[in-house]
């Protein structure tokens, strides 16, 4: 099957600082894919290269199996993390300016905006400046402006960023809608449990280097023996000391029956009934069961490894 993105031992340095070093991705057509990592982890840097808004030092973006063109990134949608709006135009103004830019007519253009901006909850704000928006309002018009083009490929850079659950969820039904047209969707994120819900392919990456990727549902396949619920009184955070215990999420607090819930990630060697011995010398357990883990487990527990 043909890429539709790939990048090629991509490799970018700033003086001292190696902000991207040897990564290799490969985005499938019609997928949601993750770009993950902490903040810092390069996954900016990377969407750049990929917009060609900087070179990298060495390596290579391709688009649909073969080296970027002249005239790809016209079938291409971007919002980047940061704004850039023009404030003291109008709403409408603002997006047809937007439009034209990818070669939209006013006449084309002026349907689909009214269009998006009654999808968004907008339609109220057409004509208001974009100083009198929301952060979250804001935000949602550059999504408009990012998709008027109808793109085959849509880049998201921290798209939740300043928005408020209700907003969360109008992009992620646009998000699946766009995956329903066949469209391909790069987003970054820090933010695992959104990453979780939207994602068939992630690529996590720290400190510039790729540590975890692939189909986000064979992963969790591959490392779900080792993820385990429990739910105990007693010091639960403190079972990270144990042999065959590589990680603790204690989930909540006590509920008034003096338990709380936690997520243990065991060792790839370590096996439960073992584990569970140890556990219950040092707590009370009512329950201790294996669980699929969530992809925040995954996150944490990748990156401490690519640190040590």
């Amino acid at each position: 099957m043909t890429t539709t993105l790939e990048l090629c031992d991509v490799r970018k340095r700033y003086g001292d600082f190696q902000a991207v070093d040897g990564v290799n991705l490969a985005v499938s057509p019609g997928t949601v894919f993750g770009l993950l990592g902490p903040n810092g982890a390069g996954k900016t840097t990377s969407i750049r290269m990929v917009m060609d808004i900087i070179a990298p030092d060495s390596g290579e973006v391709r688009f649909w199996g073969r080296a970027r063109q002249k005239g790809d990134l016209d079938r291409i949608g971007y919002l980047p993390e940061e704004r850039g709006l023009y404030r003291k135009m109008t709403v409408v103004d603002h997006l047809v300016f937007l439009a034209e830019l990818h070669g939209l007519k006013r006449r084309a253009a002026l349907p689909r905006i009214q269009s998006w901006l009654e999808r968004l909850e907008l339609a109220a704000w057409a004509k208001k400046k974009v100083e009198e928006l929301s952060k979250g309002m804001q935000q949602k018009i550059q999504l408009v402006g990012t998709v008027l083009h109808e793109p085959e490929i849509i880049i998201l850079d921290e798209p939740f960023s300043g928005l408020d659950p209700i907003n969360q969820t109008l992009f992620k039904d646009a998000f699946a809608e766009f995956k329903r047209q066949g469209k391909t969707l790069l987003f970054s994120t820090h933010v695992m449990e959104q990453a979780e819900k939207l994602c068939d392919e992630i690529c996590l990456i720290s400190r510039g280097r790729v540590v975890l990727a692939g189909k986000l549902a064979e992963i969790k396949q591959r490392l779900g023996g080792n993820s385990y619920r429990l739910v105990a009184e007693g010091d639960l955070a403190g079972l990270g000391s144990l042999p065959g215990i590589t990680q603790v999420l204690v989930r909540d607090g006590d509920n008034g029956s003096g338990a709380r819930t936690a997520k243990l990630l065991l060792a790839q060697d370590a096996d439960g009934p073992d584990v569970l011995r140890r556990v219950v010398e040092r707590v009370r357990v009512r329950e201790f069961r294996s669980e699929e883990p969530e992809l925040e487990e995954i996150f944490i527990k990748a990156v401490r490894d690519a640190d040590r």
